[in-house]
């Protein structure tokens, strides 16, 4: 493969990494707010939510693995496992693996997910919350096509969609943090 194929293989998983990881996070808060797709009976959404996951994960492999095997700039495979130790834009590079080290706890735990306890399980997925903006924040960063139309229009998108997602999360969180105080006054009235 020549060098300008593997650039533009690492700018398209890069791209195409953004908009699954976007996807994925909504459907991880469509999850947790009981969402039904359409066509999709309820544990549908769930059942999509992990398939998009491996597949976003994968894209993610390959676009790590592109940019260690392109030749143009030095990235090793520390590199990308360590943060902040790459030669190459240490600041922007290093978030790119912050935000692969973060998603990698969330899938290790996911695989004995029945082991680790439900609990625990959740305290570490709750960083792929965290990894996303990471991510974004690597891609507008180092990202040679960050500054086009197209990508910004793409970012711009896919930070309102999560926005508004994790805005409906919220006022759905709150909502039910006042009712139950309510539903147990509710109760304990009507033990009295």
């Amino acid at each position: 493969m020549t060098s300008e194929t593997l650039w533009y293989a690492n700018r398209a998983t890069g791209a195409v990494g953004l908009v699954l990881f976007t996807v994925v996070v909504l459907l991880g808060i469509a999850v947790r707010l009981r969402v039904r797709l359409p066509g999709l009976p309820r544990f549908g959404t769930m059942s999509l939510h992990r398939m998009l996951s491996l597949s976003a994960t994968a894209f993610l492999a390959l676009h790590v693995t592109v940019a260690v095997v392109d030749g143009y700039v030095h990235i090793t495979a520390l590199d990308a496992l360590v943060p902040f130790v790459s030669g190459y834009q240490p600041l922007w590079l290093g978030l790119g693996t912050v935000a692969l080290d973060l998603l990698l706890a969330v899938l290790v735990t996911s695989l004995p997910r029945d082991r680790l306890g439900h609990r625990a399980w959740r305290a570490v997925h709750r960083l792929a919350y965290a990894s996303w903006p990471v991510a974004l924040v690597h891609g507008v960063g180092i990202g040679t096509d960050a500054g086009t139309d197209w990508m910004t229009w793409l970012t711009v998108s896919c930070v309102a969609t999560v926005v508004t997602a994790f805005a409906l999360r919220t006022a759905q969180a709150v909502r039910a943090a006042r009712q139950t105080p309510a539903v147990l006054l509710h109760t304990e009235g009507a033990r009295r």
